[in-house]
């Protein structure tokens, strides 16, 4: 299921081309393809990620990938641009839907706080690999003539095939907690756990670090151009073919350090002490923004690049430590809550480092400047986490009356 939706989501910046050649829509309108995407996944994990806990993970993750597999089919008719966008809300909506239920799921099948991270680095490694499929994809799609929606058919097709698998799994029983059998799991309850100092701690996280990581793979290649005015050519200021080379392929690189990172990250997880690990690789990554700002294109060539190694498990840890913290039947509320902070980091980030850019007369190092700032105060956070361990007691308690 990640990788399947991964395809079609990463795959945005090559689909935009199209859309703007196709279309004859601006910039600014063709960037909704992205914006209304996150927007749907926003609006499905605050107002829906209830679902998995009141109806079950098999049932809404059925339903989830139903409304994701019409929204892909149905791109094959789709004709104006207006109806584009209303299959990519939608599509954002069914991601919303099954991917909460689907991390809850882990949260189930995991039998400790520890394996439950390590399985969560695995799902979001099989993330990292449809990020670099789909990209992949389309280019090939184009360069062979054919129509990028059949992306979409693709995935519709692998979308069908994950519901029969779905339908045929026997999941583990659900039991909802006595407590959400009285008060019933809804929208008002999902809302309360905005108060609740665990989902928002680990919430703002994951808000913190997609902002930055959507830096690399939004901005990273308008960063590195030499020459804006010269497309043809914008790389030719780097001193060697195997630099032009990286430039070109910078955000490929990338997405693989970033998904070989995530599957290291399974073993990783379980032998060394999380807080630890995000701590300093949090570090890194402000090292290398700071890194690749300072020492201009040259240096960010190779530093920025170099972050999705570090930027691997952290989401992945976020996703997994904030929902742990919880009772199992409440994790789909408290994964639907993550997940909105995560669409409006991914959405938010890029927005605001292109507002900054703008007024500096489009230089992407601004933009980059904002980028930096949303690492710095992610790295203080987690030393403050690794330093004072907050959650030690709460994890200990869950791992106590949940997983044994």
């Amino acid at each position: 299921m990640f990788m399947m939706f991964a395809m079609t989501s990463d795959s945005v910046g090559e689909i935009i081309k199209e859309v703007k050649r196709e279309f004859d829509v601006s910039n600014t309108e063709a960037s909704l393809m992205h914006t209304l995407f996150m927007v749907g996944i926003a609006f499905s994990g605050l107002f829906l990620g209830f679902l998995a806990d009141k109806f079950g993970r098999k049932n809404t993750i059925i339903l989830g990938l139903s409304l994701f597999a019409i929204s892909c089919y149905l791109f094959l008719v789709g004709t104006s641009f207006a109806f584009i966008l209303g299959l990519i809300t939608l599509s954002g909506i069914a991601v919303g839907i099954f991917k909460t239920a689907a991390l809850a799921l882990i949260g189930d099948i995991s039998t400790s706080t520890k394996q439950h991270t390590g399985t969560m680095n695995g799902a979001e490694a099989f993330f990292g690999v449809g990020a670099i499929i789909g990209p992949l994809l389309v280019a090939w799609l184009v360069r062979e003539g054919v129509d990028w929606k059949w992306l979409y058919v693709i995935a519709g097709g692998l979308c069908t095939l994950l519901i029969a698998m779905a339908y045929k799994v026997d999941y583990p029983e659900f039991k909802a907690s006595d407590n959400t059998a009285k008060k019933g799991s809804n929208f008002v309850s999902s809302l309360k756990l905005l108060k609740n100092p665990y989902s928002m701690g680990f919430s703002i996280g994951a808000f913190l670090y997609v902002a930055a990581e959507s830096a690399i793979y939004v901005w990273m290649p308008s960063y590195l151009v030499c020459d804006a005015s010269s497309l043809e050519d914008t790389f030719a200021c780097y001193a060697s073919d195997g630099q032009q080379m990286l430039a070109m392929y910078a955000v490929a690189v990338f997405f693989s350090l970033r998904a070989a990172g995530r599957f290291v990250g399974i073993w990783m997880m379980q032998r060394f002490n999380w807080a630890l690990v995000l701590m300093l690789f949090s570090g890194a990554i402000l090292v290398c923004f700071v890194g690749g700002l300072m020492g201009g294109r040259e240096t960010a060539l190779y530093l920025f690049p170099l972050t999705g190694i570090f930027m691997s498990v952290i989401y992945p840890t976020f996703n997994s430590k904030g929902i742990s913290c919880f009772p199992k039947a409440e994790h789909g509320s408290v994964a639907g809550i993550i997940l909105f902070f995560t669409a409006a980091g991914a959405a938010a980030g890029p927005l605001i480092m292109g507002i900054v850019s703008d007024a500096y007369d489009g230089e992407a190092k601004y933009g980059f400047m904002v980028a930096t700032g949303f690492a710095a105060v992610l790295f203080a956070g987690l030393l403050y986490n690794y330093i004072f361990n907050p959650t030690e007691a709460r994890l200990a308690e869950i791992e106590k009356t949940e997983y044994l």
